[in-house]
């Protein structure tokens, strides 16, 4: 069911996945009766008595939060952020310096361990095409809401918001992964076909604009209890983010802080076990397991109880960055021994087989803000704010205060915080190590890594169809 539209749309149309309108809503006919009637945590709905036509898609609100609540589905199990093997939080622990890769060699993963990826690479061609199908998704939403006739305003606004926030957070993924991509605004399939490459500053520029018209639009109370429908502070937490890679300080730290500040939402949890439970008051959002009683699909891929590995452990190097006292060592990570070889494999996630969900998989959280926050007020010089937010992270993992003074020092040690308090979360290791302009001398040690392994390379066969795509990243 969930890849209705992605089937018949790659039936005719790789890529981009850019589908002609009259495909597109064909197939929605179908995929929404189903969807209404699925056990999905994302929506729960009962089917509408009258029968479900085109022009009613978005004018029923159970179909068009079904519609909207579809592409989170699919956000979960395919592409950049699903916690399989095939999202960026296994591919890129493989590919920088967080995990050693014990699979077969002839896995896919074993590409991205070596660095050793080539234009037509599947798994690389995998992450664009679901990017894309999802970005397709979220502008049909968005025009679907914006032509109908019976929604009102609070829904259209809710809808509309959330298909924003998602069109942005997928762009941004796609150019720190790609660098100049296409920013795809429609479902309009001459358009999209030819469509041309932005450099990263335009994406960046774009994926503000989406995420302040997203704030504007969206609530400030979830609409579900579980935090798995985005509000504003999640677009936030977005334009925060967006704001520190761009370089903005001062943009950056008030978005971070107009999360951090809303105490009432958010709190501070200092039970490391907590933090990644799904009533968990730190996070910002989050997306639900795929059955009722199910937890996240970052469990299965990460957590092993023999050794070796059947796919990925711990680098040792990475376990020696945590200090001695490091609370999140003993929490967040499990040693696993043959009583000859130690290996240790991420525990953030604790849960598998559960009587109900424990876990969701958590996309923004408060330790992220913080940390945000913490580099933005260093860079525009707010030492000693900078250093208050860097200490709570620190506090909260028990280890005592910085004793970081200088500018260089205190992102030195931001940097450091980072890698060991989000580690094998989406791959801001990844990120993070190239906005430090660190990523040569650390990954270097890499026996496949090259200069032009900062960025992907664009599928081959994606040029191929859409010669505005070249040229071709260096090295590729």
């Amino acid at each position: 069911m969930k890849n209705f539209i992605i089937n018949n749309a790659y039936a005719r149309n790789s890529g981009n996945a850019i589908i002609g309108k009259s495909l597109f809503w064909k197939s929605c006919l179908i995929l929404l009766v189903l969807m209404i009637n699925a056990c999905d945590d994302f929506v729960e709905v009962d089917l509408p008595n009258s029968q479900l036509t085109a022009d009613a898609v978005f004018e029923e609100k159970a179909t068009a939060n079904a519609a909207m609540t579809d592409i989170y589905s699919k956000i979960r199990d395919a592409g950049l952020l699903t916690g399989s093997t095939a999202g960026l939080s296994f591919l890129l622990g493989n590919y920088t310096d967080e995990l050693d890769f014990y699979g077969d060699a002839q896995n896919g993963t074993t590409a991205f361990f070596n660095n050793s990826l080539i234009a037509s690479n599947i798994e690389v061609k995998a992450l664009w095409d679901s990017s894309y199908n999802q970005i397709y998704a979220a502008n049909a939403v968005i025009e679907g809401v914006q032509a109908s006739s019976s929604l009102s305003a609070s829904d259209k606004n809710q809808l509309k918001g959330e298909a924003l926030f998602t069109r942005a957070l997928l762009h941004f993924y796609l150019t720190n992964l790609f660098g100049a991509v296409p920013y795809i605004t429609t479902t309009n399939y001459e358009l999209n076909r030819r469509a041309e490459k932005v450099p990263q500053n335009t994406i960046y520029s774009n994926v503000k604009t989406d995420l302040e018209q997203a704030i504007q639009l969206l609530p400030e109370n979830y609409i579900s209890a579980d935090r798995v429908r985005p509000n504003k502070y999640a677009a936030h937490a977005l334009l925060a983010r967006v704001d520190l890679y761009a370089g903005l300080w001062d943009e950056a730290s008030n978005a971070a802080s107009a999360v951090l500040n809303n105490s009432g939402m958010y709190m501070d949890e200092t039970d490391l076990d907590k933090i990644f439970l799904k009533e968990s008051t730190t996070t910002i959002w989050q997306l639900a397991p795929g059955f009722s009683g199910g937890n996240t699909l970052e469990s299965v891929t990460f957590n092993f109880t023999s050794g070796p590995p059947a796919l990925s452990g711990l680098t040792t190097d990475f376990m020696s960055a945590f200090s001695p006292n490091d609370l999140r060592k003993t929490h967040w990570t499990k040693a696993v021994t043959d009583g000859t070889t130690t290996w240790y494999h991420p525990y953030k996630y604790k849960y598998s087989d559960t009587d109900s969900s424990k876990e969701y998989s958590i996309v923004f959280r408060l330790g992220e803000m913080y940390l945000i926050r913490a580099e933005a007020r260093a860079n525009s010089g707010d030492l000693t704010g900078a250093k208050e937010d860097l200490n709570k992270i620190r506090n909260t993992a028990g280890l005592l205060d910085t004793d970081a003074i200088s500018q260089t020092e205190i992102l030195d040690a931001i940097l450091q915080e980072r890698q060991l308090e989000l580690f094998t979360e989406f791959g801001h290791r990844f990120f993070d190590l190239k906005r430090f302009g660190k990523i040569q001398s650390v990954l270097s040690k890499k026996a496949g890594w090259d200069a032009h392994d900062i960025l992907f390379p664009i599928p081959e066969v994606e040029i191929s169809l859409n010669p505005n795509l070249l040229p071709q990243n260096s090295g590729y």
